[in-house]
Order: structure tokens, then sequence, then C-alpha cells
């Protein structure tokens, strides 16, 4: 019973976040995970750009909540495992001739009002990052874009269960 409160619980502030995800990432939906979701024409390098950029949101944001509440759990581990997804993706611009965007997520995030919304925002936030990998790997990758995107939908699911455990 309580693990169901738990769940409706996440579920609704979800189902909040979502009207309000704005919030979070300042501008439109065109960038990160929200972009990837509503294209609907998706090549490989919109695929490379719009996991990079999900990536370098996740780092700015992670690194932001941590200069504000301190060095606090998940996200002293997260941020760091941000870093190393981040270059997982760059070699992959190289390898198909692709110019690695400029990382300019710092810019387009709002801190959230309190650290326990921050958990609630990093659980939707993980979740659309994990339709964002599970819709990249439906289409035809090269092997090493695929690997490499296995590799982190795998991470996402575990920072979800990890934000999962905070939200109160």
């Amino acid at each position: 019973m309580k693990r169901l409160s738990k769940l409706l619980t996440v579920l609704l502030l979800a189902f909040t976040l979502v009207a309000s995800m704005g919030a979070v990432m300042a501008e439109g939906n065109d960038f990160g995970s929200a972009g990837a979701l509503a294209d609907d024409n998706l090549t490989l390098a919109e695929m490379l750009t719009y996991a990079i950029q999900d990536e370098y949101a996740a780092e700015a944001e992670y690194a932001k909540i941590i200069e504000t509440y301190g060095a606090v759990r998940p996200y002293t581990n997260i941020v760091k495992a941000e870093a190393k997804h981040i270059a997982l993706l760059t070699p992959l611009f190289e390898a198909n001739g692709l110019a690695v965007p400029v990382n300019d997520a710092a810019s387009r995030l709002a801190l959230p009002a309190s650290l326990n919304e921050s958990y609630a925002i990093g659980v939707q936030a993980e979740i659309m990052n994990i339709d964002m990998y599970n819709r990249f790997l439906a289409q035809e990758l090269p092997d090493s874009v695929r690997t490499v995107f296995e590799s982190l939908k795998k991470a996402s699911d575990s920072h979800l269960a990890a934000f999962q455990r905070k939200v109160r």
C-alpha cells in the first residue's frame, strides 16, 4: 500500500511537472528529450544532437542543484555520470563527421523551488530521457551509436530509480 501511495504521488507530480516542464528548461520544445520526442522525422545527426543536449541539460541542472543545496545525493553521483555520458557521445559526432554542439544548457535552466521538487523533476526528466532513447533504439542505427544509446538508457533507468526513492 505504501508503495502504491508513493507511485501515485510520483505520477501526480510527474503530471504536474509535464505541464510546467518549461520551468526547468526555460526555452522551447526543440532541445534535448523534449525536442526528440516532438520530432517526427529523426536523422542520425538529430538523434545525436538531442541526446547530447539532454545530457548537457542534466549535467547543468544537477550541478546547479549541488551549488544551491549542497553536496546531496543522488546528485553528487549522477552529475559525474552525466559528464561520462557526454564523453561517450562526443566521439560519435566526430566519427559521423558532425560538429559537437555547443553546451549552452546552463543558460537554459531555472532552479526548482525546492530540493524535493527537484527530485520529482528528476523523475520526469529521466522518464523523458528513457523514452527518447527507446525511440532512437527503434531506428536503424550504426552499431557504435546503438551501443552508446543502450548504455545511456540503462544509466537513465538507474537514475530514475534513485530519484524515485527520494520523492516524498
